[in-house]
């Protein structure tokens, strides 16, 4: 690693670098020579996106605590699974819910897959969703599941500390419960011998030197005494969370904003158990489209495949990046933004200088080391290029009436000719992700425009000075044309913009959102220049003419009166 750029990198603003740095002090306070990631996962629900997020910035805190210390200190992530918790209730987005209820209580482990999978179970199921998409976006991290590490003996250890100083442990909690429930608490869950459930039952006795507990069966009334080791119990939540950091040492784990007491009880319990807790932040959470939190349960989220069916995992990654410590709708129409957002700190990034660089959310979402951007050259062009956004994409799979990605990159091609799917894969895949997009969300939302006789005439005339226009002619030349057209007439001219005068007017956005309306359907576009260029002079002209006509309204009427039949 260049020692310029972790210099640069011990300055930075970014939000990983200010994370990494918490780290930074923690080594030099004990000496390590190793740092430990945790990210946790309760895989009592379909893996949802706020899984993905917080694996995704922690490992960009991962990847700027590596810079700043230049790859001197080796580091681990661990995805920790708590599949052996207790089924707490059926969610409602699975099928054979009825099931789910016969199985309450039981390890997650140990409930049957509702999906009917190979993998025995349903939270083993669960994980393999998890560490499927993890693999495919290629994260750095190993899995760990609570289940093999209470069976594996891997917590024995700290489990009869946990049981030595299980009176202060009971202090620390105590105070924050309800009378009722504090009868009941005790940081330890017995698994049932004859049940094989979880058991919220208080202990009554414990021997700390055999490292036994004793609880009262709720089934049989009578007194069982089990071992607090090899998986016989399971700790209760936070005492489970301390458990984790404590025995396995972790450094960094991050949380959500409605964790914030919890993260400080678990870690005075870590400090009861001679241990100290990890660093981290407190991250917002995600809501959805009525502004409410995203559960698993409930499954009112974007799933992974969801946002993989319409985006790039980048334009993923981007979402999580940027501000993390905000509540942020989580929805469908966060995509198309995400995706063009990438693509333009993509396109920028080769020009920056280091500083501007590891503050661009590339760096942290590619580790470091971000592609190239994949951007087309018109016939006879020379120079940056056009980087095509979804924005345009989803315009142009619009009015070439095709849901065909061939179809689309036909246009392309006639753009730049040398351009291929074999030779821009990321933008073949953006393709089939506006098609998808599109046919989703975008086309029935569409409300096209009728023109009123100034319109009528301001496209007639904007027709003839493409038809003008050469059959090469660049975004640039087409974007002067529209200008021109529409600088004369009084409703599109602007004398307030910048550089405008009586003789030589600006135009105002009305212009570009009254072609948007007539000739997208929507309020809003691509640059109208650059969508002409891809899409050809000719082609555009004969859209205006199927506008004036009234065939679009009339084809999109048809649409819509299908789709609600």
């Amino acid at each position: 690693m260049s020692e310029d750029l972790a210099a640069v990198a011990r300055a930075s603003a970014a939000w990983p670098f200010e994370e990494a740095r918490k780290l930074v002090a923690r080594i030099e306070r004990t000496g390590q020579t190793k740092v430990l990631f945790e990210t946790g996962y309760g895989p009592s629900g379909l893996p949802h996106i706020g899984t993905f997020g917080e694996v995704a910035r922690t490992s960009m805190v991962r990847r700027a605590f590596e810079l700043i210390t230049e790859g001197r200190i080796e580091t681990h992530l661990i995805a920790f699974s708590d599949d052996m918790d207790g089924l707490r209730k059926a969610p409602d987005n699975v099928p054979n819910r009825d099931m789910l209820v016969a199985h309450l209580g039981m390890p997650l482990t140990r409930v049957p897959d509702p999906f009917g999978s190979e993998h025995g179970s349903f939270g083993a199921a669960n994980n393999a969703r998890l560490r499927a998409f993890l693999d495919r976006f290629g994260f750095s991290y190993e899995f760990a599941s609570s289940t093999d590490y209470y069976a594996s003996g891997r917590f024995d250890e700290t489990l009869m500390k946990m049981l030595a100083v299980y009176d202060r442990v009971m202090d620390i909690i105590l105070p924050t419960l309800g009378p009722e429930r504090r009868a009941t608490y005790s940081p330890f869950l017995p698994v049932s011998p004859t049940s094989g459930k979880v058991l919220q039952v208080p202990i009554v006795e414990r021997d700390a030197r055999r490292g036994t507990i004793v609880y009262v069966d709720p089934d049989s009334g009578d007194k069982v005494e089990t071992r607090v080791t090899g998986g016989a119990v399971k700790c209760q939540w936070k005492a489970d969370w301390a458990l984790r950091w404590a025995a396995l040492g972790v450094d960094y784990e991050m949380a959500g904003k409605d964790l914030i007491d919890s993260v400080k009880l678990s870690s005075e319990i870590v400090k009861a158990l001679g241990a100290s807790p990890p660093e981290g932040f407190n991250y917002e959470l995600f809501l959805d489209d009525k502004g409410q939190k995203i559960s698993k349960s409930k499954g009112n989220g974007l799933t992974i495949e969801e946002w993989l069916t319409y985006a790039s995992p980048q334009s993923l990654a981007l979402f999580m990046y940027q501000k993390p410590r905000e509540a942020k709708r989580l929805h469908f129409d966060v995509i198309p933004r995400a995706v063009d957002d990438y693509l333009q700190f993509l396109a920028g990034y080769a020009k920056q200088d280091a500083k501007n660089r590891l503050g661009n959310p590339v760096w942290h979402i590619h580790a470091g080391a971000p592609p190239e951007p994949e951007v087309l050259h018109h016939v006879g062009e020379s120079g940056a290029g056009t980087t095509v956004s979804f924005g345009m994409l989803l315009n142009l799979v619009a009015v070439a009436n095709s849901e065909d990605p061939k179809v689309v990159w036909g246009f392309l091609r006639r753009y730049a000719p040398t351009a291929s799917p074999e030779t821009y894969p990321r933008l073949d895949a953006l393709v089939g992700y506006a098609i998808a997009y599109y046919r989703d969300f975008v086309r029935p939302a569409k409300r096209f425009h009728a023109a009123d006789e100034v319109e009528a005439q301001a496209l007639r005339k904007l027709s003839e000075a493409l038809a003008a226009l050469p059959a090469d002619a660049d975004a640039e030349a087409v974007q002067t044309a529209l200008y021109d057209v529409a600088r004369p007439i009084p409703r599109y001219q602007d004398f307030a913009a910048k550089g405008a005068t009586p003789e030589r007017p600006g135009v105002s956005n009305q212009w570009f959102s009254t072609i948007y309306r007539i000739l997208l359907g929507e309020e809003k576009g691509p640059r109208f220049g650059s969508f002409v260029a891809l899409y050809g002079l000719a082609e555009t002209r004969a859209l205006i003419d199927k506008a004036l006509s009234g065939a679009l309204i009339a084809e999109h009427a048809a649409f819509l009166a299908a789709r609600g039949a």
